[in-house]
């Protein structure tokens, strides 16, 4: 194995509230959760299952939080710029989209996340459209996808998305469609939609797993852990027990995510 590893799909909170935060979510998904949230975690963890890289979201459930969500992962990533990179967050009720994203790309960060469920809204809905005009032919956008609890991402709000923004970079995560991987699956053909591992090997199989990375194909597929719901290495070697191609590995380890950044 002689290729980087970078987890795209991690969250890390500031320590006063990494715990509640992180309670939060575990009662959210009604799943326990693995770790603590904390940045130095994700560092210590990352070291031992031997991943490079960890690329931090930042998700902000109102307009009014979005500067600073976006502010602690800028100033999370320019304290460890060797080890983590940034997608930072927007909301469809927020003042000037373009020109928060322009601030943030300017301070490093390389993308946005969005999470409907949590942040509630839809993905079809006419407000949240001005998000992915402003993020389209500039950076990729990483979305929360799919949930059989809710509407606000289901996979097939994606197509039409991209039908009217056809130059717009998605990752969708959960293989791009938590609980809902067989409507995914027939919704994300665009090649420009990615799709990403978190979240996933717990509901799925081995072989349900390798098939979903076959009908994407593997130039579509990024690995991601969802720190700090699940333990870093555990998904790591899952995925190398697939018995995929080493090919096939170094592009869902970090090739795909560094061709989509523009960091080949």
């Amino acid at each position: 194995m002689n290729y980087r590893i970078i987890d795209c799909h991690t969250h890390v909170y500031p320590d006063k509230i990494a715990t509640k935060a992180v309670e939060s979510i575990g009662h959210f998904y009604d799943i326990p959760m693995e770790l603590d949230g904390t940045v130095n975690t994700l560092l210590n963890i990352s070291r031992q299952a031997g991943v490079d890289q960890c690329l931090i979201h930042g998700v902000a459930v109102d307009a009014l939080h979005v500067r600073h969500i976006n502010d602690f992962v800028i100033a999370t990533v320019q304290a460890h710029p060797d080890r983590l990179m940034g997608f930072g967050t927007l909301h469809p009720d927020m003042e000037d989209p373009g020109k928060e994203l322009d601030r943030m790309l300017r301070a490093g960060l390389c993308g946005v996340k969005l999470h409907p469920d949590m942040q509630k809204f839809s993905l079809g809905e006419a407000r949240t459209d001005r998000l992915f005009a402003v993020c389209e032919g500039v950076c990729p956008m990483l979305f929360h996808t799919g949930d059989k609890r809710y509407q606000y991402s289901n996979p097939a709000l994606i197509p039409p998305i991209m039908k009217k923004h056809p130059h717009l970079t998605l990752i969708c995560a959960h293989f791009g469609g938590y609980s809902e991987w067989d409507d995914a699956v027939k919704c994300l053909a665009d090649e420009n939609v990615y799709v990403d591992s978190s979240s996933s090997f717990f509901m799925l199989g081995k072989e349900r797993v390798r098939e979903l990375i076959d009908l994407y194909g593997a130039d579509r597929v990024l690995f991601g852990s969802d720190y700090p719901m699940w333990q870093m290495k555990a998904e790591k070697e899952t995925l190398l027990s697939l018995g995929l191609p080493e090919n096939d590995l170094q592009k869902i380890f970090s090739g795909n995510l560094l061709h989509l950044l523009g960091k080949e």
